[in-house]
């Protein structure tokens, strides 16, 4: 029976088949679709994905299989996938053509985490420009992680594009986590389909069908074979419990390996032990073995493998891991050996170090310091996991254990870098056990704090920075001082005193650190401390620093902006924040983008840059989302839960406000924000005890004296309402302190309206207290709407009805026009208490029926950039782009883009 043709049959696959018509007919009509096949080996995978390319008519078809050997090279199967596609790179922006050319190992540039996924959406884009698209992926979770990240970032973007995407992926190996995607796990077959499928290769006596539907557990492969080989079957009497597939498979395939003569045998472990690599270099690396060309001849015969020009394919990964696996240790040693020898290619470094440690046998230092180049160069790729994996790889290998702790740190900076959280713990744990530098140790601590921010809660976090930062603090003063912002941020963030005075005191104990940015932080820690009187002052000329200096580190400006709000320098810290986002836009350092958003859209929401703040949350959670960011979701929820409240979705507002408050992680500053948020919601509901009870949590400790010092306001409005302004007093005198000492005009303004809430006997104190906070320059439109909206409740309770009128119908237009719609049903109220009618909704050609994407997208079109400049500012496609303009035009009541300039957007 050997040699001969095995039909491919599909049975008992009618849904999935169904399924795979749906996602090449909405390819077809331009809605990008993806899907993931999952199941054990056998199952029938790779005939489904056959399946899809046979009915995929008159569309692009890339198809790639992943390959054990490269799963640890960077890249590889993007390379793969776009080899015959290079000559459209240049249709790409700048920064996305470099990306990929530094990624595929065309260039030493140092390519931003991303900015490859950013590159592989343009670029899928630009291939379906041509006609609709099919990428199919089998064994995917032998891809390499970075061209996974790639694609998985590029797919999830994809909605307008005509692009379909087929993941395979095996059960039982490395895991292929796809979130986001529709995934599917194929069953084994039904007895009958089994019987059914059996019989469609081969017509066999009863008995023998029904020992192979029983030997072969359902597994269609195992039908197939046994089926096509069916004198092998074994005489087991029925009933028999059946073998796992894969096992009865891989020894079905042992046994045809076996019956091979020796040459044969070393030629097919060699293609195995490389399955990626050309047919030349496999013969040459064979020739060292005693190998030839036609020593591959008796394999194809019995339909093992097949051989061309581009090298030599397994009938089936099984078949391949039998040939390998079969083999003795030291004949595998001695392939490895024999296609490091061969691969002389530069371009081939990264496999030949591979081959390299494959074949090492206990230590070998030289093998190790190749792997320690092949990360080098994966991190300079952005490809974290490949560098975290080779890192690993070569501290094994390394024979002083100084040498092997220094490297197992750099693996687990890489691992976290990565996203892989619980393996960066345990290299940066194992390396700090054998470092015998400060430095790596105090490395390794700052690994595992970061990790338990996201893991365990940002408490934990700042204790173990903290005791991280020890050992350094003398003797590596810039590392110390980057360890311990991380440990006085975690501990801002977890609202805790005690832990921000510890960071103070360390940041002090350091001899020659930069000193404005140690004074900066130090008087951040003391304003959360309560001492704004000594902290205002570091805190401006840190910020001032950092603005007038567009080449300081990301982290630095981010802190520094920051700091610019909490010291009321509203109108600086958005434009230094809103330049600092453009500027990682244009790097692709999407990273870094979630983290930078965080502080912009706060600015933006305190500022009643309402709208733009939508845009930018929304984006932000999804980045961060993607990027495995967790805790920067909960984070960022927090701030969509205060601006849904502002817009009037209570329900989404209280949506994720709960996000936020049931987190396990106790984020202190995100749990205060998300329960402002329902405070806000309280006040809009006519709940104001409720409210009250609300914000004195949020007002109260140093959670009160960040951001959230801009709540007072709204704790003196409640506590007015229900008549207990001994309350409202007691949280007063933060609000008095900040605007003393910042000398800011927008604390000022608050602190006026809060004395104007407070002093309600209507003896004009009042009266000039709310004239004077509306004269304030500098305050938002936000802020200002609402002094307004409490005014003219003031002024219609003391019968000054005109007034009243004039300052409500202001506060409706600015809550209108900044799309705060959740304060209007409380205006509407008052302008109907004065028998005047309310004004109706905005009309159109207003941006209030945008959502935040088309708005961002809008916003982009009217200032004269095309769709391919606005898709790679956004990481969108440019069909994605125009869809969203074309879902804009009617909402804005326009009709081509050239209108759009002259709308107030």
């Amino acid at each position: 029976m050997r040699g001969r043709s095995v039909p491919v049959v599909i049975v008992g696959r009618s849904a999935e088949q169904a399924r795979i018509n749906r996602l090449v007919a909405d390819a077809k009509d331009g809605r990008s679709r993806s899907l993931v096949l999952r199941g054990e080996a056998g199952i029938g995978k790779t005939a489904l994905l056959d399946y899809a390319e046979s009915v995929a008519g008159g569309m692009r078809v890339l198809r790639v299989v992943g390959i054990e050997s490269e799963a640890d090279v960077a890249y590889a199967a993007l390379q793969l996938m776009f080899m015959s596609e290079l000559d459209r790179l240049d249709a790409l922006p700048d920064a996305q053509a470099e990306a990929l050319m530094a990624a595929f190992g065309a260039s030493s540039a140092p390519v931003e985490r991303g900015l490859p996924g950013a590159a592989t959406l343009s670029l899928l884009s630009e291939i379906a420009g041509d006609r609709p698209l099919l990428c199919i992926l089998d064994d995917a979770q032998w891809c390499d992680q970075s061209s996974i990240d790639a694609l998985l970032f590029a797919i999830r973007r994809l909605s307008a594009d005509p692009v379909a995407t087929i993941f395979a992926a095996r059960d039982g190996e490395r895991p292929f986590p796809a979130p986001g995607l529709e995934s599917i796990t194929l069953p084994r077959l039904g007895a009958a389909d089994a019987a059914r499928l059996a019989g469609a290769v081969e017509t066999l006596p009863s008995d023998v069908t029904d020992r192979i539907v029983a030997e072969s557990g359902g597994n269609p492969l195992a039908i197939v074979e046994l089926a096509a080989h069916a004198t092998e079957v074994p005489a087991v009497p029925a009933p028999v419990t059946p073998l796992p597939a894969a096992g009865r498979l891989e020894e079905h395939f042992r046994r045809q390996v076996r019956a091979l003569g020796e040459p044969t045998r070393t030629v097919l472990l060699v293609a195995a032990a490389d399955h990626g690599s050309a047919l030349p270099t496999l013969i040459a690396a064979a020739a060292e073995l005693g190998g030839e060309a036609a020593d591959f001849e008796p394999a194809e015969r019995s339909r093992l493998v097949h051989v061309t020009a581009d090298g030599a394919v397994f009938r089936h990964p099984l078949i391949r891991a039998a040939v390998y696996q079969d083999a003795s240790f030291a004949r595998r040693g001695a392939a490895h050996r024999a296609l490091a020898r061969v691969l002389t290619d530069p371009r081939d470094a990264d496999r030949r170090a591979w081959h390299v440690a494959a074949a090492a046998v206990g230590p070998d230092d030289a093998a190790a310091d190749g792997l320690e180049q092949v990360a080098a160069r994966a991190t300079g790729r952005s490809a974290s996991a490949a560098a975290a994996q080779a890192l690993d790889r070569a501290a094994q290998l390394t024979s002083a254990a100084a040498v092997r702790g220094r490297r197992l740190v750099a693996a687990a900076r890489a691992a976290y870098d990565a996203g892989q959280a619980d393996r960066a713990v345990e290299l940066a744990v194992a390396g700090a056990e054998l470092s015998v530098e400060p430095g790596e140790v105090a490395e390794a601590g700052w690994i595992c704090a970061q990790v338990a921010y996201e893991r365990t809660s940002p408490a934990e976090a700042s204790r173990i920075a903290l005791e991280a930062a020890d050992p350094v603090l003398v003797t590596e003063p810039d590392l110390a001082v980057s360890i311990l912002t991380e440990a006085a941020w975690c501990a801002r963030d977890a609202a805790d005193t005690a832990l921000l005075r510890a960071c103070a005191e360390r940041l002090r104990a350091i001899p020659d650190g930069p000193t404005r940015l140690i004074d900066g932080l130090v008087g951040f820690v003391e304003l959360l401390c309560g001492d704004a009187a000594e902290a205002v002052e570091p805190m401006r000329r840190a910020f001032i620093a950092a603005r007038d200096n567009a080449g300081k580190a990301t982290l630095e400006r981010l802190n520094a902006a920051f700091m610019g709000l909490l010291i009321g320098e509203d109108d600086s810290a958005v434009a230094m924040l809103d330049a600092h986002v453009a500027e990682l836009r244009s790097q692709g350092a999407l990273g870094w983008l979630p983290y930078a958003q965080e502080p912009l859209v706060l600015a933006q929401m305190v500022t009643g840059r309402l709208r733009d703040a939508d845009g930018n949350v929304a984006e932000a959670i999804a980045l961060a989302e993607e990027l495995g960011q967790e805790l920067e979701v909960v984070v960022l929820s927090a701030t969509a839960a205060w601006l849904a409240a502002a817009r009037g979705d209570h329900a989404r507002a209280e949506r994720m406000a709960a996000l936020v408050l049931d987190d396990s992680r106790k984020h202190g500053m995100a749990a205060a924000q998300a329960t402002w948020a329902l405070g806000l919601v309280d006040l809009m509901r006519g709940d104001p005890q409720r409210a009250l009870e609300r914000l004195e949590s949020v007002c109260e400790g140093s959670s009160g004296r960040d951001i959230m010092v801009r709540a007072v306001p709204d704790l003196v409005e409640a506590a007015v309402r229900v008549g207990d302004t001994d309350r409202a007093r007691r949280v007063l005198p933060g609000l008095i302190d900040w605007a003393t000492y910042t000398k800011s005009a927008v604390p000022r303004a608050l602190l006026l309206r809060a004395d104007a809430l407070l002093d309600d006997d209507g003896d004009g104190d009042a009266d000039r207290c709310f004239e004077e906070s509306l004269a304030t320059e500098r305050c938002g439109p936000y802020d200002q709407a609402r002094t307004r909206l409490v005014f003219g409740e003031w002024l219609r309770r003391h019968r000054r009805r005109t007034k009243a009128k004039e300052q409500l119908l202001k506060a409706h237009e600015t809550f209108d026009r900044i799309g705060a719609h959740g304060w209007l049903p409380r205006v509407r109220a008052e302008l109907t208490a004065l028998g005047e009618s309310a004004p109706g909704d905005a009309d159109a050609g207003s941006i209030g029926g945008l959502t935040p994407q088309e708005l961002q997208v809008v916003r982009r079109a009217a200032v004269g950039m095309s769709n391919r400049e606005i898709a790679a500012e956004l990481f969108l496609s440019p069909r994605t782009v125009g869809h969203h303009l074309y879902r804009a035009y009617p909402k804005l009541g326009v009709r081509r883009r050239a209108e759009l300039g002259q709308l107030a957007l």
